[in-house]
């Protein structure tokens, strides 16, 4: 078939996938309360309500900080895993890297319903907490990935090279794996971080009253048609955007294989 007629057809089905996101930004300027294309204007009203909402901008704390300390724990735990993957060998490897990446894969009301059931019995369900331990669960197998995908173009033997050298084996992960897993450590931070800021269900299982923007979203839409929503939708919509397309310029940037001279040296 003609180059035209696959240039239409990926068209159409990124037409299909952003309309809906396209139109929510459109009507969040727009100076109607109730969505319309025939607006009678633009206005910024429903972000400056948004921005002064106490309830709004709580929760957007809550998404924040729930966000960060998951990034910055899943990304960890990720590596590590990632490393382990890499550079041991040992019985049932394989099963337990099947382990590590399942819970992306478990439906998300039943991994919901099972982490309130435990942090109920360990008392911290309802707590940010509890959302962060939910959170690092479902997004460590993201960073996993990431960082194991980098670690395959490192040439095994320049670890093992340092280490006959005289460097510990501390030191030739800081001098040698790090540098070349920072990239990859840096997009798994943001993907995780956008994964936790987006999430909902688990969320609305184990944070009880300590709401995040999707929680406070669907408690906003309850009952009532409110503006603000497309206003929530877009800057939630523009920082997973941002981070993912980072991300991903970050791990295209340094795909190119084998570490260089200079990084060798």
């Amino acid at each position: 078939m003609p180059k035209a007629f696959w240039i239409a057809g990926l068209a159409v089905v990124f037409l299909l996938l952003y309309a809906p996101i396209l139109s929510a930004v459109l009507f969040s300027f727009s100076a109607d309360r109730f969505p319309s294309l025939n607006m009678s204007g633009f206005s910024t009203e429903w972000y400056t309500q948004v921005l002064t909402d106490r309830a709004m901008l709580e929760a957007l704390w809550n998404s924040l900080t729930v966000a960060g300390l998951t990034a910055l724990i899943a990304t960890a735990l990720g590596f590590a895993a990632a490393y382990a993957d890499y550079r041991f060998r040992f019985f049932g490897q394989k099963a337990v890297l099947a382990l590590a990446l399942l819970p992306p894969t478990v439906p998300l009301v039943i991994l919901g319903l099972a982490m309130l059931a435990f942090f109920s019995r360990i008392g911290i369900a309802g707590t940010l907490m509890a959302v962060v331990a939910a959170h690092v669960v479902i997004a460590a197998p993201f960073a996993m990935a990431i960082c194991r995908l980098r670690l395959a173009q490192l040439d095994e033997t320049l670890e093992i090279a340092a280490q006959n050298l005289g460097a510990q084996p501390y030191s030739a992960l800081i001098r040698i794996v790090l540098p070349h897993t920072l990239p990859a450590i840096l997009a798994a931070f943001l993907i995780t971080f956008a994964v936790s800021f987006d999430e909902y269900v688990i969320s609305w299982f184990t944070g009880g009253l300590n709401q995040t923007i999707p929680v406070a979203v669907l408690n906003t839409l309850q009952g009532q048609v409110d503006p603000t929503i497309h206003v929530i939708g877009t800057m939630s919509f523009s920082v997973t955007l941002t981070l993912v397309l980072i991300a991903l310029a970050v791990v295209l940037s340094q795909s190119g294989g084998a570490m260089s001279k200079e990084e060798t040296q």
